[in-house]
């Protein structure tokens, strides 16, 4: 079994719902869901809304591969009504790099493994650089050390902070 760490977030539509049914979701068909964070708000990141993000961290046991565990993700994206042509086509229009969403299900972390295929980085590039992703992820992992970097989820979000002061 291995333990992953999933960040889940909006902020579309109705975003605690959609929240509240990835996590059914994921608990049914990527693994058992062992602990959740709270959900936080964020602004938006990479780019202007005029709705802010909703996010939580999630830890799951599996028995998929990370691969496995991305295109099940994916899936429940693409179920909970995301459409990343949309998306693309929004990107293009405005020159953002990234645009306002009803799903985002990213990998943070597999196991202690640190994988670069051609469809996965894990752990999630720029973590360290993502408020709105360590916060919840600090709520059920502080301690949690980055595979590369040697740094516990707690250091990386404390650095983070520091940076902004």
């Amino acid at each position: 079994m291995a333990r992953v760490f999933l960040l889940a977030g909006g902020n579309t539509g109705d975003v605690k719902r959609t929240l509240q049914a990835a996590q059914q979701l994921i608990n049914a068909r990527v693994g058992a869901v062992m602990r959740c964070s709270h959900r936080y708000e964020s602004d938006p990141w990479g780019f202007e809304a005029a709705e802010r993000f909703c996010n939580q961290a999630l830890e799951v046991s599996t028995d998929l591969g990370p691969e496995e565990v991305l295109d099940a993700c994916q899936a429940i994206e693409r179920e909970l009504g995301r459409n990343r042509a949309a998306e693309q086509v929004e990107r293009a229009a405005t020159g953002a790099a990234y645009t306002s969403r009803a799903i985002d299900i990213d990998i943070l972390f597999y196991d202690d493994e640190a994988i670069a295929t051609e469809r996965l980085t894990v752990p999630h590039p720029r973590l360290s650089e993502r408020e709105f992703a360590l916060v919840p992820l600090a709520e059920i992992a502080r301690t949690r050390r980055h595979p590369l970097t040697g740094r516990s989820v707690g250091e990386m979000l404390e650095a983070l902070r520091a940076m902004k002061n």
